[in-house]
């Protein structure tokens, strides 16, 4: 039998069902390899970028990022104003924003940290509105929560495919896990690739999805990988920083953490980071293998896994060049992202299963209230991270510090700036004395049964002061710089512009 089709317009609404949407051609769910482009502008002029709008970064080259810089030299060369940016965190690499705060580029800013020039400048009042500090778990619960929109995610990566299959781990400029990255690409408006290296399709595995991409230019180069292991992340040599780092492993032993399956975290900082060492000795001698590392991951942790003394490492972020290395090449290294890692939104996050976590300071108070942000001229030197995260996640969090920071005590009265509250900490652990939490009685008594010097704060601070005299105080004007915000999305402190301090 033949026939024809009926031919008659499709109805855009249909009884008992709803409104609908005639088929319009095939052509309209094509997707092919029309994501690359010839240059940044041209990308620029597909995403709509505009003014107003908000941008995202991630820091994962650290001091050797080469992205944020060129894009908004693209983004101030075509006129646009009042951009808010919204990167996973800032460096001394990039004081050249400072031009593009002043010529209205730039009006205002989200981030975990900031260092250098740029701080510097920030913390003199260089900004109308006052920046706000994030942890990674607090950022990446607004990005997921949809309370931080981002218009363009522009992120740096070594390789990806036509198509936007993405990876940190390959590639001549490989710098391993893109866990904030990822955050940004899966909600971000519009996500833009910067890439050294097109491969093949596909790229697997991927830490960033084709899905997630809108548009890709291959540039130069994105980074310096070398620059991933400056400041904080070194590897310490320093006597008193690696005294620290043995008393906080035995006090972590002391606790009854060094136990089949245990699961660990160190910060960044010389001693925090060498605190690996003390504890795989400790392991070595018990036949004591830990279940899991996680956080940023460095040479030390990547060792414990090569070695078979701990079973996996789940990696936000890779510290050093091994770390970096292993990730591309061992099964047991694995990549998260920094919702998986930290996000107190979601049903659960990989913190919340710590055991113990070590975390470095640069002033501690007599509440324990840790200060990672302002140094002890009440300018911002440094970032808040997964510190709040971690320390509110973790059984047993301990914080290490000298007791002195040349001719100033790290203990204090009250700290300058509180990014992670005392009641989250168990121990302060310092070159003179080990500071336990009060609500932690049983913790004390462990550690004196142990042999371990255990100190008052106040002692502490009395003894540091011995010393040092009393600092005298700082001043500060009216006029707000910065708001510290704890994960959850309150605001746990203001910081304000330093007296004498000016543009």
């Amino acid at each position: 039998m033949s026939g024809t089709r009926n031919q008659c317009a499709m109805p855009t609404h249909i009884p008992n069902y709803g409104p609908i949407e005639p088929f319009m051609g095939a052509h309209k769910a094509a997707e092919g390899s029309a994501k690359l482009f010839a240059s940044l502008d041209a990308a620029l002029d597909a995403l709509g970028a505009h003014s107003g709008m908000t941008v995202s970064f991630h820091h994962h080259f650290r001091e050797g990022d080469l992205i944020v810089n060129m894009v908004l030299e693209a983004l101030a060369r075509r006129g646009l104003r009042d951009l808010s940016l919204a990167p996973s965190s800032l460096s001394s690499v990039h004081a050249p924003l400072i031009d593009f705060i002043k010529d209205g580029t730039i009006r205002r800013i989200r981030t975990s940290g900031l260092r250098g020039p740029l701080a510097d400048a920030i913390s003199a009042g260089l900004m109308d509105e006052p920046i706000l500090i994030q942890s990674h778990g607090g950022r990446a619960r607004a990005i997921d929560g949809g309370e931080l929109v981002i218009d363009l995610a522009v992120l740096g990566v070594p390789s990806c495919d036509e198509r936007g299959n993405a990876s940190g781990a390959f590639g001549r400029s490989a710098c391993g896990s893109l866990g904030y990255a990822m955050v940004d690409a899966r909600n971000a408006k519009k996500v833009l690739l910067l890439s050294e290296e097109i491969v093949p399709y596909p790229l697997a595995p991927a830490s960033i999805r084709q899905d997630y991409v809108d548009a890709i230019v291959a540039i130069d180069s994105v980074g310096d990988p070398s620059g991933i292991g400056k400041g904080a992340t070194r590897m310490t040599r320093d006597p008193r920083e690696l005294l620290i780092a043995g008393n906080a492993a035995a006090a972590i032993s002391a606790a009854g953490v060094i136990r089949q399956g245990f699961s660990l975290q160190t910060g960044s900082g010389g001693a925090s980071l060498a605190v690996v060492r003390f504890l795989r000795e400790m392991m070595v001698e018990r036949g004591v293998k830990a279940s899991f590392a996680l956080g940023g991951i460095t040479s030390q942790l990547v060792r414990l896994l090569e070695e078979g003394l701990v079973g996996a490492l789940f990696d936000v972020q890779s510290f050093d060049l091994d770390a970096a290395r292993s990730l591309a090449s061992n099964p047991g290294h694995r990549e998260m992202d920094a919702s998986y890692y930290a996000n107190p939104g979601l049903k659960g996050c990989a913190v919340d299963a710590l055991d113990v976590v070590v975390l470095s300071a640069m002033e501690v108070d007599l509440e324990l209230n840790v200060n990672v942000i302002t140094g002890s001229d009440g300018v911002i030197r440094g970032a808040s991270g997964g510190h709040c995260d971690t320390a509110a996640g973790a059984a047993l969090t301990v914080v290490v510090a000298p007791l002195l920071r040349g001719r100033l005590p790290s203990v204090v009265d009250r700290v300058t700036t509180i990014v992670t509250p005392g009641e989250s900490v168990d121990l302060l652990v310092t070159d003179r004395g080990i500071a336990v939490n009060p609500r932690r009685p049983e913790l004390a008594e462990s550690l004196r049964g142990a042999g371990l010097p255990v100190r008052d704060i106040d002692w502490l601070k009395r003894l540091a002061e011995s010393y040092t005299g009393i600092p005298r105080p700082l001043e500060f004007d009216d006029r707000a710089i910065a708001l510290v915000e704890y994960r959850d999305g309150t605001i746990i402190d203001l910081i304000r512009r330093p007296k004498g301090l000016s543009r």
